[in-house]
C-alpha cells in the first residue's frame, strides 16, 4: 500500500458514533446543565426513564386547562388548539340519475318495501374531518382531481387524426395503397409520409413579420406574453403523478355506492329493407352469452317500418307512446368475451300457412324484376293487407340473424377512420360465415382473427362501426327454444357452417355499433325513467337495456327496482282432445280473479302504448305442441298480496275467415300465484292446463293442488313450460334472508303469528327462531346478501341498540348480530378479493360506513335522524346528559352489563319501574326526545352553554318530562311489544368485541378496520346529535367506554406481539387499522386517554422487541404504527409546540416548580430550555409526546448500543 500523504496523516478518523457519545458525555457532565435540568426537583438524574421504554404521556386536556394559551388570535393560536370546526357531519344528497326518483307508484307500503325506499332515497351522512387534507394522510393528486384539472383545455387535434374531405373510393383505394405495413401498424400513420402526398399538399400559410429585425428584448416580452395567455394555473399538476408505492398513512375514500353498469355499448338501428315491401316486419334485438348458454340482456324492440306498411296496423294498435319509438339502445356487458353475439329476431303478422311458406316470397323476388312480377306483388300485398286487419294483433316468427359482437369490435378497432363499414353475410361470398368490410377495406386484416382470452374484449375505446346484416335465416318452427339457438350461434363460428348451406332471405339492415357516451342525451332506463339530460319529451329516445350478467355481480342496490319477466317456453297439447293447431298464449298480471282485475303494467313492445293489461306469443301455425320465444316484461307493484298472479289464457287462433267462427277460441287456462308462503315465486314451472276457466279464489291456490270437479289436458299432467324471472331491489329471492327480515318487520309491526315457509311462528317461539335466522345468514347466498348489504347490516345494528321485549322479557341479540356481521364481513373479503384496497379494506364496506351508516332511531317505525333522508329533523331517541358525563351512560356498572352482556336478560317488572329506574339516575334531553315536538336541535350546533347552564337545563327536563315519557314508553311497549331501552353502539360494539372469544374473536381481528371504523362514525354521531362536539373531551364519553376501549386495544397489540410471525398478512393489516383507529380517536376523545392507549401499545412491543434476536419484523410493524398516528393533520398541536419544557404540572406543585413557571425569562429557565433541546428528556418526551416517539425511534436505530 502507497504511503499516506501528509496532508492525510493529519486528518481525524474519529466515527460518527464516537462523536456523538463524546458530545453526550460532555453534555452529561456539566454541572450548570444538571443543575438547571434539576429544578424543581421532580426530575433527578436518576430518575429517567430509558429510550427504549415509552414515557408517561403528560395529560393534555388537564395541560391546557392548567396553562391557558397567551396568545388570544391568530396563526399562532391555531397551532395551539384544535379548530372548533374539526368535525363536521354531513348530510348529502344523494345523486339520482333520473328527472324524477325512482320510487314505487303506491302511496301504502309494508314495512319492507318502505325500509328499502329509504334505504335507496335517503342522504349520505358523512363524517368530515375538516383539515384532513392538511395531514400526510390526504393525496392531493387523485385521479377525480387530475380529471378536474383537465377539464375545459383544448383538444390537441393532428394533421394525420383530421379525415380528409370529400374522399372518393378511388381516393380510399390510392390511400391504402400508398401505406406501408410498418406505418399502417402504427396507431397514428405520418400524414406526410409518401411523396405524393407533399406534393399534392396545399402549403400553410406564411408566418408575417418573419425577417423583421426585431430588439431581442421586445421578442422576449413577446414570447412571455404569449406562454402566459390561456395558460393553467396548475400546469405542473396536470403531468400524472409517478408510479409509485402509496404511502401507508394513506386511507382513499371510498366510492360512492351507484347502480352497477358493465361496459356500456351504444347500439343504432338505422334502417331495414327487404327486396320486397309488401307488410310490416317487427324485429327485436338481445345479447346472447353462447360459453354460459345464457341470454345476458332483456329484448330491445324497434320498429323501422315506412308509414304505409305501419297504417295497415292501425285498427288494432293504439296511438304509440314516444318511448316505444325508439331506434337506438345502449347494452350493458360486464363480462364481455369471445362469445357474446347480437341476435336479431323478426316477426311479422300471422297469415294462413307455416313459416316456409310465408318467407317463400322473400326469398324469390327480387327488387330489381319489381316490374316484371308487378301483378304478383299486388296480389301478395293485398293477401297482406286483409291478414294485417284480421289477424292484425297477432304475430308469427319470421326469420332472425347474429353478429359475433367481438368481431366487429376488434375488427373495427384497428381502423384508422373515424368509422368503420362492415357487410354481415351469410358467407356465400369468400367461403365461410364471417363478418366482412365493404370491398374498400377488405384485405387489411383477417376478421375471423380474433385474440384468445376475455382480455381483449374492451368495449370501451373502438371505432365506431356501420353494419350491413345482408341476410337472415329463416325461422324454424319446431326448432324456436333458446337451446336450439344456442346450438346455431356456436355452429355460427366453425369454418364449415351448417347455416352456410340454408337459403337466405336477402334483405339490408343497417347497425350503427359504437361504445355509449358516458352522459348521452334523451334516454330512457328500462323502467322507462328519463335520465338526466332530458331538454325535450318530444324526442326519440334511446333506451337502457337490463342486463342479466352472464355470472353474479357483486354490488350492493341503490335504486328502486322491481321487475318481473315471463318466458313462455313450449307446450304440449298432443293429448289434447279437440281442435287447437294455431296457439297463442295471452298473459295478465291480475290482482283478483274477475276478468277486469287486469293491471296494466306489462311493457309495451314497439309502436304501441307503454303499457297494456294482456300480452300474447306468437304463433306457430299448425302447430299442436308449439316452442315459444317471448319476453313479456312487467312492472311489479311494491306489495303483493295472495291474490296477485300470472294468468296464462290458451287460444286458437283460426287464421282462414269461416262463418260462425271466431278468432280466437280459448283452449285450457292455468295461473302462478306471485307469493308462496310471503315470498315472490320465481324459477322454472310444468304446470297443468285446465279445459274449464278456473273457479272463484283459485288464486290463491297452486294449479297443481286437484281442484274437486274441473277438467285438466292430458290427467293432470304438467304441459305448459315456463320461466319466471325477478329482477328487484325489493325482493331478496334468497330463504335465509326472507326469513330474517320478516321476523325484524314481525318485531316492529307487532305482528303474530308470523307466516314463514310452512311454519307459523308464534311470539312464545320468536326468540329462538330469530336468533337462528341471524346464524342461518351464513348460509344466504352471497349474491343476494351483497344486494342487500345496506339493508341487512342496518337490521343489525338495530337489534344491537333496540333489544326487543318478547313476551315480557329483553331479549339481548348484541352477541348474536355482532357474530353475523363478522361472519358477513369475511365471507365479504375472502370472495371478493379483488375489491380491497392496500389496507386490506373491502370498498362495498367502506363505502357503507362512509356514506350509508347511521345511528339507528331507537323507536320503532321511527326515521333515522338527520336532515335530508326520510328522518327529517327528528333526531333518534336517547336519555338525557348530565353536565359532568353523558347522562345515558351514568347507569352502574353492574346494570350496564346486565343488560349488555348476552349471556344475562333482564326482566323488569313493568315497564313503567323500568323507566323510572333509568329516570332515576337521567334528565330527559329536551331536543332528543321522541316525544319532542320541537323539530330541530334547540341549541345550534357548535354553541358551547356553561357547565352550571347545562346542569339547570337536565334538571328542567327530568321534571318537565318525567310523566310524558313515562306515559310513553307504557304506550310503546302496548303497541309494539319493545321497551325504549336504548344502547349506544359504539359501546355496545366495544362491549361485545371485548368478551368474544374463539372463532367469532378471530374473525373480528380479520377484519379489525370495519369495527373499528364503524365505531368511531358512531361515536361521531353520537356527539353529534347530543350536541357534545364542543364539549370538553373528558365529559364525552363514559368511564365503562373507555375502559372497554383500553381492554380492546390492550389485547389486539397483544395478538400483533404474539402472532407477527405466524400470520404476516394479517397481523400487518390489524396493525395499520390499530393505528388508524387511534388516530381518529385523537380528534374525538381524551387525548391524554389516547396517548396512553398509544404507550400501551408501545409498552406491549418494546418488551417483545428487545427479547428478539431478529427485531427488524416488530420494528417495522411498530414504525407504521407510529407514521399512521403521526399523519394526524393536528400533529403540531398535539406536540404542544409552545409549550415550556417543564414537569407536568402536579395537583400541588412545589414552590420551585412554580417559581420557574411564572419566572420565564430567567437564566435558569432558559439555560434548561436550551439544554433539553439537546437531549430526549422526560420533559421533552413527556410534553412534546409524538414527537419525543419519534426522535426516540431515530436515536435507537442511529446508536442501538447506547446505555437505555
Amino acid at each position: 500500500m502507497a504511503e499516506r500523504r501528509a496532508f492525510a496523516q493529519k486528518i481525524s478518523r474519529t466515527v460518527a458514533a464516537e462523536v456523538r457519545k463524546q458530545i453526550s458525555g460532555q453534555y452529561g457532565g456539566s454541572p450548570q446543565l444538571l443543575k438547571n435540568l434539576n429544578i424543581g426537583g421532580s426530575v433527578s438524574h436518576h430518575t429517567t426513564v430509558p429510550l427504549t421504554e415509552a414515557v408517561d404521556p403528560v395529560d393534555l386536556e388537564d395541560y391546557l386547562i392548567t396553562h391557558p394559551l397567551a396568545v388570544e388570535s391568530g396563526p399562532l393560536r391555531d397551532l395551539l388548539e384544535f379548530p372548533p370546526d374539526d368535525i363536521e357531519v354531513v348530510y348529502t344528497p344523494r345523486e339520482c340519475r333520473t328527472l324524477v326518483s325512482a320510487v314505487p307508484e303506491e302511496s301504502e307500503m309494508d314495512p319492507h318495501v318502505r325500509d328499502c325506499v329509504r334505504s335507496y332515497t335517503e342522504d349520505w351522512a358523512i363524517v368530515n374531518r375538516k383539515y384532513h387534507k392538511l395531514g400526510t394522510g390526504f393525496n392531493p393528486n387523485t385521479l377525480d382531481k387530475q380529471k378536474e384539472r383537465q377539464k375545459g383545455l383544448p383538444k390537441q387535434i393532428f394533421e394525420s387524426d383530421e379525415a380528409p374531405d370529400g374522399n372518393s373510393y378511388q381516393d380510399e383505394q390510392d390511400d391504402l395503397k400508398r401505406r406501408s405495413m410498418s406505418i399502417d401498424d402504427t396507431p397514428r400513420g405520418s400524414w406526410a409520409c409518401s411523396i405524393f402526398d407533399l406534393k399534392n399538399s396545399l402549403p400553410d400559410a406564411l408566418l408575417p413579420n418573419l425577417l423583421d429585425r426585431t430588439p431581442n428584448e421586445e421578442i422576449d416580452h413577446h414570447n412571455e406574453d404569449q406562454r402566459k395567455s390561456s395558460r393553467h394555473k396548475e400546469l405542473f399538476a396536470l403531468h400524472p403523478a409517478p408510479d409509485e408505492e402509496e404511502p401507508i398513512e394513506r386511507l382513499s375514500v371510498p366510492e360512492v355506492p351507484k347502480e352497477h353498469f358493465g361496459q356500456r355499448l351504444l347500439v343504432k338501428c338505422l334502417s331495414l329493407k327487404f327486396e320486397i315491401e309488401i307488410e310490416p316486419i317487427f324485429a327485436s334485438l338481445a345479447l346472447y352469452d353462447v360459453k354460459e348458454k345464457k341470454k345476458i340482456s332483456e329484448n330491445f324492440y324497434f320498429d323501422l317500418n315506412s308509414e304505409q306498411m305501419k297504417g295497415m296496423l292501425r285498427p288494432h294498435v293504439p296511438p304509440a307512446a314516444i318511448s316505444t319509438l325508439a331506434r337506438s339502445a345502449i347494452f350493458s356487458i360486464t363480462y364481455p368475451s369471445q362469445d357474446v353475439f347480437l341476435v336479431i329476431k323478426l316477426e311479422k303478422v300471422l297469415q294462413q300457412g307455416d313459416i316456409g311458406e310465408c318467407a317463400e316470397p322473400y326469398m324469390i323476388f327480387k327488387e330489381s324484376d319489381a316490374a316484371k312480377n308487378k301483378e304478383k306483388l299486388e296480389k301478395l300485398k293485398g293477401q297482406a293487407e286483409q291478414f294485417c286487419q284480421r289477424l292484425g294483433k297477432y304475430r308469427m316468427p319470421f326469420a332472425w340473424t347474429a353478429i359475433h359482437l367481438m368481431n366487429i369490435v376488434s375488427s373495427a378497432g384497428s381502423l384508422e377512420r373515424d368509422s368503420t363499414e362492415v357487410e354481415v353475410g351469410t358467407g356465400e361470398r369468400k367461403g365461410s360465415w364471417s363478418e366482412r368490410r365493404n370491398s374498400s377495406i377488405v384485405g387489411r386484416r383477417s376478421l375471423e382473427r380474433t385474440t384468445s382470452g376475455d382480455e381483449a374484449c374492451n368495449l370501451t375505446s373502438f371505432r365506431p362501426a356501420t353494419l350491413t346484416v345482408t341476410n337472415f335465416f329463416k325461422q324454424e318452427g319446431d326448432r324456436l327454444s333458446d337451446e336450439d339457438l344456442y346450438k346455431f350461434l356456436a355452429d355460427m363460428r366453425r369454418p364449415s357452417s351448417v347455416l352456410r348451406r340454408l337459403r337466405p332471405i336477402t334483405a339490408q339492415l343497417k347497425i350503427d355499433i359504437s361504445p355509449a357516451p358516458e352522459n348521452p342525451h334523451y334516454c330512457l332506463t328500462p323502467e322507462l325513467l328519463q335520465v338526466k339530460l332530458y331538454p325535450d319529451s318530444r324526442v326519440r329516445p334511446t333506451r337502457e337495456i337490463l342486463e342479466f350478467p352472464a355470472r353474479d355481480v357483486y354490488v350492493p342496490n341503490t335504486t328502486y327496482r322491481n321487475l318481473l319477466y315471463v318466458y313462455p317456453q313450449s307446450l304440449n297439447f298432443a293429448n289434447r282432445q279437440g281442435s287447437a293447431r294455431n296457439i297463442t298464449v295471452k298473459v295478465q298480471f291480475m290482482y283478483g280473479e274477475d276478468p277486469s282485475n287486469a293491471m296494466p303494467v306489462i311493457f309495451g313492445k314497439s309502436s304501441c302504448p307503454e303499457f297494456s293489461k294482456e300480452a300474447y306469443t306468437a304463433v306457430v301455425y299448425h302447430n299442436r305442441s308449439p316452442d315459444f320465444h317471448e319476453e313479456i316484461k312487467i312492472k311489479l307493484p311494491a306489495t303483493l298480496t295472495d291474490h296477485h298472479h300470472l294468468l296464462f289464457t290458451f287460444y286458437h287462433v283460426s287464421c282462414q275467415q269461416k262463418q260462425n267462427t271466431p278468432l280466437e277460441t280459448p283452449v285450457g287456462y292455468t295461473w302462478i300465484p306471485m307469493l308462496q308462503n310471503g315470498r315472490l315465486k320465481t324459477g322454472q314451472f310444468c304446470l297443468p292446463v285446465s279445459l274449464e276457466k278456473p273457479p272463484q279464489a283459485y288464486s290463491v291456490l297452486s294449479p297443481e293442488v286437484p281442484l274437486p270437479g274441473m277438467k285438466w289436458v292430458d290427467n293432470h299432467k304438467g304441459v305448459f313450460n315456463v320461466e319466471v324471472v325477478a329482477v328487484s331491489s325489493l325482493h331478496t329471492q334468497d330463504p335465509y334472508l326472507d326469513k330474517f327480515f320478516a321476523l325484524v318487520h314481525a318485531l316492529d309491526e307487532h305482528m303474530f303469528p308470523v307466516r314463514i315457509g310452512d311454519m307459523r311462528i308464534m311470539e312464545n317461539n320468536l326468540e329462538n327462531e330469530l336468533k337462528s335466522s341471524i346464524s342461518a345468514l351464513n348460509s344466504s347466498q352471497l349474491e343476494p346478501v351483497v344486494r342487500f348489504l345496506h339493508l341487512l347490516l342496518d337490521k343489525l345494528i338495530l337489534l344491537v341498540v333496540r333489544p326487543p321485549v318478547i313476551a315480557g322479557q329483553i331479549v339481548n341479540l348484541g352477541q348474536a348480530s355482532f357474530e353475523a356481521m363478522a361472519s358477513i364481513i369475511n365471507r365479504l373479503h375472502k370472495n371478493l378479493d379483488g375489491n380491497q384496497d392496500q389496507h386490506g379494506r373491502n370498498s362495498l364496506l367502506a363505502s357503507y360506513i362512509y356514506y350509508v351508516f347511521r345511528l339507528p332511531n331507537t323507536y320503532p317505525n321511527s326515521p333515522s335522524p338527520g336532515p335530508g333522508g326520510l328522518g327529517g329533523s327528528v333526531h333518534y331517541a336517547t336519555m338525557a346528559r348530565s353536565a359532568v358525563r353523558p347522562a345515558s351512560l351514568n347507569l352502574n356498572r353492574s346494570r350496564s352489563l346486565s343488560n349488555s352482556n348476552p349471556d344475562i336478560s333482564g326482566t323488569p317488572t313493568s315497564p313503567d319501574d323500568e323507566v323510572r329506574s333509568i329516570i332515576g339516575t337521567k334528565g330527559l334531553d329536551r331536543s332528543n326526545s321522541w316525544v319532542n315536538t320541537g323539530g330541530p336541535k334547540a341549541a345550534p350546533w357548535g354553541s358551547n352553554p356553561s357547565p352550571s347552564a347545562e346542569s339547570t337545563q337536565a334538571t328542567d327536563r327530568s321534571c318537565n318530562r318525567m310523566s310524558s315519557h313515562t306515559e310513553t314508553s307504557s304506550f310503546l311497549q302496548t303497541l309494539t311489544g319493545r321497551l325504549p331501552t336504548k344502547k349506544l353502539f359504539h359501546e355496545e360494539l366495544a362491549l361485545q368485541w371485548v368478551v368474544c372469544s374463539g372463532s367469532v374473536r378471530e374473525a373480528a381481528l380479520q377484519q379489525a378496520w370495519f369495527f373499528f371504523e364503524l365505531m368511531v362514525k358512531s361515536m361521531v354521531h353520537h356527539l353529534y346529535f347530543a350536541d357534545k362536539l364542543d364539549a370538553p373531551r373528558k365529559n364525552r364519553f363514559p368511564e365503562r367506554f373507555m375502559d372497554d376501549v383500553t381492554a380492546l386495544v390492550s389485547t389486539i397489540a397483544g395478538d400483533i406481539v404474539s402472532r407477527f410471525q405466524k400470520d404476516t398478512e394479517m397481523v400487518e393489516r390489524l396493525n395499520t387499522s390499530l393505528a388508524f383507529f387511534l388516530n381518529d380517536l385523537l380528534s374525538i376523545m381524551d387525548r391524554g386517554f389516547v396517548f396512553a392507549l398509544i404507550k400501551t401499545c408501545y409498552k406491549q412491543v418494546s418488551s417483545k422487541l428487545y427479547s428478539l434476536t431478529n427485531p427488524s419484523n416488530l420494528a417495522s410493524l411498530r414504525l407504521d404504527f407510529l407514521r399512521i398516528i403521526c399523519s394526524h393533520e393536528h400533529y403540531v398541536t398535539l406536540n404542544l409546540p409552545c409549550s415550556l419544557l417543564t414537569p407536568p404540572a402536579s395537583p400541588s406543585p412545589s414552590v420551585s416548580s412554580a417559581t420557574s413557571q411564572s419566572s420565564g425569562f430567567s437564566t435558569n429557565v432558559q439555560d434548561q430550555k436550551i439544554a433539553n433541546m439537546f437531549e430526549l428528556s422526560v420533559p421533552f418526551r413527556q410534553q412534546h409526546y409524538l414527537a419525543g416517539l419519534v426522535l426516540t425511534e431515530l436515536a435507537v436505530i442511529l446508536d442501538p448500543d447506547a446505555e437505555g
